[in-house]
């Protein structure tokens, strides 16, 4: 194999790629990029593969002349300290000599020890799970924007459990219902609901399917999904989900896969988890909120971490309050846009608070209460819904 990359373009490919790379395993190949340069006429591409068992990532890199088709099987962390490493080159020269892979600059020679391709495990592939060709056969296949789903799955992932022994909440439900798409996350004491319609359409008479992706695998797709304009394919097998990203026009192969083993378990029944009967509601500027409860949580700590939120409705006021022990008090008023319903008196923790309106676009919130004892919803259009716990105010 020989091949001139760009350098800028080849970074960009081993940063993303990294993700999927194994950190600690004893299979070596594991750690590794698996690099295959392919020829077609006068149009050559690189093809950049990475897998930790879990999750697998597939890249293709336009931005390269191959003189020589060819595989190598590179250490993940040497070369991509080597191409960043090579910031004054704008292209370098990748070629094979048996294990042996040299990369090259103007003024710089590199000799790395790689391993034989053949030792590497395969990597499943979304068009045979589509078509059923390597006897695992996708029971959904649906196309959705990048731009909606990139939007989706950041307004749950945030609201997922961090290394829960209840593995479920570890990820994100993904509901596809027709042309509806779910995602759901929750930790126990907060729960994130949003909801779009499939840009690719979808059969309004499919059944029913949902499945559990973990974060990581969330993670990285998201920064995959920098092109809000691409299309997004995503196929579901019995124990994978596959996203392909790009192509689509002109037969073009997508420039991007991600696959990711499932999260095995039953997510809670969220449905139960929403409030159906709140009697208060609050409408909110988005950033005055934001600003508020920011405010008011500079003085907690972890033994008094909730902020007191003070609803008067006649003055359509709120006013916000925290108290640390040998820290001090602050206290932030803010009036509201409406309110209806009676006063009340309710703590939260101003990070699950901050957190949903983070990833809010809309410059208006509804908060809908009930009692200090019950659940707040905090809701953005008709497409997200976050219910959030109270905590104990001393």
């Amino acid at each position: 194999m020989k091949v001139i990359c760009d350098r800028g373009a080849l970074l960009d490919a081993i940063n993303l790629i990294s993700g999927a790379v194994a950190a600690r395993t004893p299979k070596v190949q594991l750690t590794c990029v698996k690099f295959t340069a392919s020829k077609s006429g006068n149009a050559g591409e690189v093809t950049l593969v990475a897998t930790d068992a879990e999750i697998s990532l597939r890249l293709r890199l336009a931005q390269v002349d191959v003189q020589q088709p060819g595989e190598a099987l590179i250490p993940a962390d040497k070369l991509r300290q080597i191409v960043s490493a090579e910031d004054s080159e704008p292209t370098l020269t990748l070629e094979t000599e048996a294990e042996m892979i040299h990369i090259k600059g103007q003024d710089a020679h590199f000799k790395v020890f790689g391993y034989q391709v053949a030792d590497y495990p395969p990597v499943p592939d979304i068009a045979s799970v589509i078509s059923g060709s390597d006897g695992t056969k996708a029971k959904a296949v649906f196309t959705h924007n990048a731009g909606l789903l990139s939007s989706t799955v950041a307004r749950t992932l945030f609201a997922t459990a961090r290394e829960n022994s209840r593995y479920a909440i570890n990820g994100v439900l993904m509901k596809r219902d027709g042309k509806k798409l779910e995602m759901v996350a929750t930790d126990g004491r907060r729960l994130a609901l949003c909801r779009s319609t499939l840009s690719g359409g979808g059969d309004k008479d499919a059944k029913t399917i949902s499945c559990i992706v973990p974060t990581k695998a969330l993670t990285m797709l998201q920064r995959l999904l920098g092109n809000a304009e691409e299309n997004v394919q995503v196929a579901i097998t019995d124990n994978q989900v596959f996203f392909a990203i790009g192509g689509g026009a002109k037969n073009e192969a997508p420039h991007s896969v991600l696959s990711s083993t499932l999260v095995e378990g039953a997510f809670p029944p969220y449905e139960d988890v929403i409030p159906k009967d709140q009697d208060k509601k609050v409408t909110f500027d988005r950033d005055v909120l934001s600003s508020a409860v920011r405010r008011a949580a500079l003085l907690t700590n972890e033994e008094s971490r909730g902020v007191r939120m003070n609803f008067q409705a006649k003055k359509k006021h709120l006013e916000l309050s925290s108290r640390a022990p040998e820290m001090g008090e602050a206290k932030v008023d803010i009036n509201l846009a409406d309110y209806e319903g009676d006063d009340i008196e309710i703590g939260f923790n101003p990070t699950f608070i901050i957190d949903a309106l983070k990833v809010i676009s809309d410059p208006q919130v509804i908060m809908e209460l009930k009692a200090p004892n019950k659940p707040g919803v905090v809701k953005s259009g008709g497409d997200f819904i976050y219910v959030v716990m109270p905590v104990n105010l001393q």
